[in-house]
């Protein structure tokens, strides 16, 4: 009979090494905030993540407390009457009793006690969360594969005047009221900075809250499998102050124009983005009208890539440059100018992504899930990039 290789106990060490790497590895990729530093609730930047940060922080407590008497407790009584060398049977056997009362009782209501405690607190701290001042915002959040969108309502008419992806800017210490929502299969909305996670449903709305309490960006990342570029799906919230949010509001409230016809790449960009976008990708205040084919539906020819979806379904990008990343957060719109130290738009990530988005970000597009490749030459390529830069 063939002997293994590694004996039972040497098995066990290498196979615990091997889960060890692993969970070192994912620690190494694991997304992380502006500082360099994993995502994490132990750094709360607003009011509902320092609530959670207080309830987390006696839970933490108390847990450790209850380990080191319990585990220490154990650890003594194995090292106190461990048999030894000398040991006859039944000799030093300790004296048996059938139990004791008292010490039943202690075990019994002290645990009670502190899980009731407990309790409580997650209680009060659920009821917290759930506050809405008189003196709020809202925004609607939406989850798609694999992107967020954001859509605000600034005049309380009941519709979007703002729809913008990815990038969620706030003022700072004004509470923000969400509703969550998703387009297509379950999402979850973390952005641990500034709160706990939610889940966005198909066919139900969740209420969620945020305050950022100073201007910074807070990174969060989509927390629940949704598919191929589940780990792609990232979204951030920028806090700005209060009159910088009102300029924001301003900016993103005007309509996109057409390039002049003395930038003849930018024009020439902004037919191909009718021709090979705008299926897809809204730009307010363009309305791009499609040739109609004899049979009443529009003529979708795309130079025999498949792109049947509606104006919408993907990112509005009236505002594309005025955000740091696209494509999910993922990829920077801005780089810095080795030579001037000036930040500009970053063209080579932009051309890379409309030549071959499928190689940057794994997508579905059969099943119209991300963007297809659209067999762009390199000079529509030029083109659409010069006109993306517009749209700030």
């Amino acid at each position: 009979m063939r002997k293994p290789i590694l004996s039972s106990p040497l098995r066990s060490v290498y196979v615990s090494g091997l889960l060890g790497c692993s969970f070192l590895l994912t620690a190494c990729g694991a997304l992380r905030d502006d500082e360099g530093r994993p995502l994490t609730t132990l750094n709360p930047k607003g009011k509902q993540a320092q609530r959670i940060d207080d309830l987390a922080t006696p839970v933490f407590i108390v847990a450790a407390v209850v380990f080191v008497l319990v585990e220490g407790g154990v650890l003594y009584m194995a090292w106190r009457f461990r048999r030894r060398k000398d040991d006859v049977d039944g000799e030093l056997e300790p004296i048996q009793n059938h139990g004791n009362p008292k010490l039943e009782w202690a075990w019994t209501i002290a645990p009670a006690i502190l899980l009731l405690g407990l309790g409580l607190m997650n209680v009060r701290t659920i009821w917290q969360l759930e506050e809405v001042p008189k003196d709020h915002m809202t925004v609607e959040v939406y989850g798609q594969q694999w992107w967020w969108e954001f859509r605000y309502d600034t005049d309380n008419d009941g519709k979007a005047d703002i729809i913008t992806a990815n990038q969620m800017v706030v003022p700072v210490g004004k509470h923000v009221e969400l509703t969550i929502r998703s387009n297509d299969v379950i999402h979850s909305f973390w952005i641990p900075a500034l709160n706990g996670k939610k889940d966005a449903v198909p066919g139900h709305s969740n209420k969620w809250s945020l305050q950022a309490d100073e201007e910074g960006l807070f990174q969060g990342t989509c927390t629940e499998y949704c598919g191929l570029s589940h780990a792609y799906m990232r979204m951030e919230v920028k806090a700005v102050s209060p009159a910088k949010y009102e300029e924001w509001v301003d900016a993103q409230t005007t309509k996109a124009s057409v390039p002049p016809a003395s930038d003849t790449l930018a024009t020439q960009g902004y037919e191909e983005f009718k021709t090979n976008c705008a299926n897809c990708h809204q730009v307010n205040g363009e309305s791009f009208k499609f040739a109609e084919k004899t049979d009443g539906k529009p003529n979708l020819d795309y130079g025999g890539a498949d792109h049947p979806l509606i104006s919408g379904n993907a990112p509005n990008l009236t505002h594309l440059m005025s955000r740091n990343k696209f494509a999910g957060n993922l990829f920077d719109l801005y780089t810095t100018d080795p030579n001037t130290g000036e930040t500009v738009p970053d063209d080579s990530v932009l051309g890379s992504w409309l030549r071959d988005p499928g190689a940057m970000k794994p997508a579905a597009a059969d099943q119209n899930r991300g963007m297809p490749n659209l067999n762009l030459s390199q000079e529509q390529i030029d083109a659409l990039v010069a006109y993306l830069h517009t749209l700030k």
